[in-house]
């Protein structure tokens, strides 16, 4: 069953806000086994808006439609999807009383912009917005269904979640899809495909492999299609199994996480702390740890420490070390990563320090060289890395290459 997700408003097309709802919505369509075709963001402009719905019709069986449901003149996708089909707007009585409840909540005049809201295409099924006042629409048209929901992203969530999925899986036979993400650092995707090309060659028609690269890490997706639920688990796990066996020395995690989570989840399991020391990464590595729930039964915390003073006072770094070898060298990372491990007592530690650009460089240390070292009280690895000259992208690079490190210490290591 393929579906298709048309978002109205100029501002996504001017960049003013980002798209999340089709994210979102693709989301939970493929936990039901609804596979999208196409996403498409329009503008709040009739013509184009006829033509996408038109043209989505032709590719997919479910069209979604998010945004342009509001009271003011510029919110025009109510009255184009009547004209779409050939339909009047007739006031619902279950959404006029639903907006009239909301206003008279907080005790506010219920003006006629607002009660206009109740105005629905004759020809939709009312889906009642519980957390707010544009009411969705459901369409069954020859043999098509179309559903459009406000774009404020948690009133259109709670519709989903509410109304539109059970909807669909009660009006629909829909197949199962099953994914298994398997997270890989340290190699390329090209080198991943070399190596597991047999693997690949050998899954059945129902089962695909999908590469994922970001930014040193590679998530391998197995994707299996079909009505049999038991057969697409056990194949799943079968491929998965082979996979992680042959790519053992860079895996990570079996699972859909980012790399900090995984790192998190093994040393909670072990009962392991961590402690950091950034300098070119500015706290992007205790940004990273700190935004998951439950991050500090491991990450104690730690230090950014841009000057030379910091270094010293904060993680115990030599003077001499500074001035005879600079900020940006082996020995200065190596000595922040034992004063980290020393000073704040935890178990692991991370250390960074670089010059991320786009000035500070010279010829013998330019823009994008950074030294990572992790350490714990056994063993102390330290790297150099040659970045590029865009700022964020060398700050990014820093830490999923300490992170990556940091990893493969773990898994190299008996505690």
């Amino acid at each position: 069953m393929l579906a298709e997700i048309i978002t109205i408003g100029d501002e996504i097309l001017i960049g003013q806000i980002v798209d999340t709802n089709s994210a979102w919505i693709a989301q939970e369509l493929n936990k039901i086994g609804v596979r999208v075709k196409q996403i498409s963001s329009v503008s709040d402009d009739r013509e184009h808006i006829l033509t996408a719905l038109a043209e989505a019709s032709k590719r997919a069986s479910i069209i979604l439609i998010t945004g342009g449901l509001g009271p003011t003149k510029d919110d025009i996708t109510k009255k184009t999807i009547a004209d779409y089909f050939g339909v009047k707007l007739i006031e619902n009585e279950a959404s006029l009383n639903n907006v009239t409840a909301i206003f008279a909540k907080y005790n506010r005049p219920l003006l006629e912009v607002n009660r206009q809201q109740a105005f629905v295409p004759e020809n939709c099924e009312v889906v009642i917005n519980k957390n707010g006042t544009a009411p969705g629409m459901w369409f069954n048209i020859d043999g098509k269904i179309y559903i459009s929901m406000p774009g404020v992203p948690h009133e259109m969530m709670y519709m989903m979640e509410e109304s539109v999925i059970p909807k669909l899986k009660a009006s629909l036979k829909l197949p199962f899809i099953i994914h298994k993400t398997i997270l890989t650092v340290g190699e390329g995707e090209s080198f991943l495909a070399e190596r597991i090309a047999d693997i690949e060659d050998s899954l059945p028609d129902f089962i695909k492999l999908a590469y994922l690269p970001k930014l040193g890490q590679v998530r391998l997706r197995l994707s299996g299609y079909g009505d049999d639920e038991t057969l697409l688990n056990t194949k799943i796990n079968e491929f998965s199994a082979k996979i992680i066996e042959r790519v053992a020395n860079v895996f990570v995690a079996d699972e859909d996480i980012p790399v900090e989570k995984a790192i998190l989840n093994l040393m909670e399991k072990k009962g392991l702390t961590l402690s950091v020391a950034e300098s070119c990464t500015g706290g992007y590595i205790s940004h990273l740890l700190t935004q998951h729930a439950g991050s500090s039964k491991v990450f104690l915390g730690g230090g950014i420490s841009y000057s030379y003073e910091l270094k010293e006072s904060i993680l115990g770094v030599k003077n001499e070390t500074l001035w005879q070898h600079g900020a940006v060298s082996k020995e200065t990372v190596q000595e922040m990563v034992e004063g980290a491990l020393l000073n704040f007592k935890s178990d692991y530690a991370v250390a960074v320090t670089g010059i991320a650009g786009p000035d500070g460089g010279s010829l013998e240390k330019p823009v994008g060289t950074v030294w990572i070292a992790v350490a714990n009280n056994d063993k102390t690895i330290v790297k150099m890395f040659k970045f590029g000259n865009k700022r964020k992208q060398n700050i990014e690079r820093t830490a999923i290459s300490a992170l990556s490190m940091l990893i493969t210490l773990l898994n190299n290591t008996g505690k």
